[in-house]
C-alpha cells in the first residue's frame, strides 16, 4: 500500500494526531487518540473546569483545577491594574460579558502575565508599545498608570513611546504621547504629585 493510501486510511480512522474530537472541538493528541486537556479540566463541550458553571466569571465556589489559573490571573490583574479598576470591571460584568471577563482573567493575566520569562516591567513596556502602535487609547491610558504601578518611571514610559515612533510611526506616537501625558497628569493629581500609584 502506498504512503498516500496509508495516510488517507489513518485520517479516515481518526487516529492521526491533530484530528479534532467531534464533541469538544479540541485537538486529539493523547497516545490513545483521546483529547488532551489541562490538569483539572473535565469533559463536556464548554471547556470549563470542574465546579465552574456557565455564565459566571469562573469563580464558582467549589471550582477545581482551572480556577487556580483564574485566581493567579485575578491576583496579577489586581497587582498591575489596581483593585479599583478590577472591582469596577467585575461589578460591570453581565451575562453577555462574563465569558470574556473569565477569558482575559484566566489567559491574559493568569497564563501570559504570570510567565517567568519576562518581568512585569518588561511586559508593561511591550504592552505600552503595542497599544500605542494599534491606537488603543483607552487601554493605553490604563496601562500608562499600570506601568507606574509596576515600577516604570515617566522617563522610561517616554522612551517606550519614542521607540514606538520609529517603528510604528510618528502619528501613532504623537497621539500616544497625548494620551500618556493626560494619564500621567491625572495620576499625579490623584497621588499628590509623586507620579506613582499603588
Amino acid at each position: 500500500m502506498s504512503e498516500r493510501a496509508t495516510g488517507k486510511n489513518e485520517r479516515e480512522s481518526g487516529h492521526m494526531s491533530g484530528d479534532t474530537n467531534d464533541t469538544t472541538g479540541r485537538t486529539a493528541g493523547g497516545p490513545d487518540g483521546t483529547t488532551e486537556r489541562p490538569a483539572g479540566e473535565t469533559g463536556g463541550t464548554t471547556g470549563r473546569t470542574a465546579g465552574e458553571t456557565g455564565g459566571t466569571t469562573g469563580r464558582a465556589s467549589g471550582g477545581t483545577g482551572g480556577t487556580t489559573g483564574w485566581a493567579a490571573g485575578d491576583a496579577t490583574r489586581r497587582a498591575v491594574l489596581g483593585d479599583e479598576h478590577v472591582d469596577r470591571a467585575v461589578a460591570g460584568t453581565t451575562p453577555f460579558t462574563a465569558d470574556f471577563q473569565e477569558f482575559i482573567t484566566k489567559y491574559a493575566w493568569g497564563e501570559i502575565w504570570t510567565r517567568p520569562g519576562l518581568d512585569r516591567r518588561t511586559r508593561s513596556c511591550i504592552t505600552l508599545a503595542m497599544l500605542a502602535a494599534l491606537g488603543h487609547e483607552h487601554e493605553l491610558a490604563l496601562h500608562v498608570r499600570a506601568a507606574l504601578r509596576v515600577g516604570l518611571t515617566e522617563e522610561e514610559i517616554k522612551e517606550v513611546l519614542l521607540q514606538t515612533a520609529i517603528y510604528a510611526g510618528v502619528p501613532a506616537a504623537n497621539r500616544a504621547f497625548a494620551v500618556a501625558r493626560a494619564a500621567l497628569e491625572f495620576d499625579r493629581d490623584e497621588e499628590g504629585g509623586d507620579g506613582r500609584t499603588g
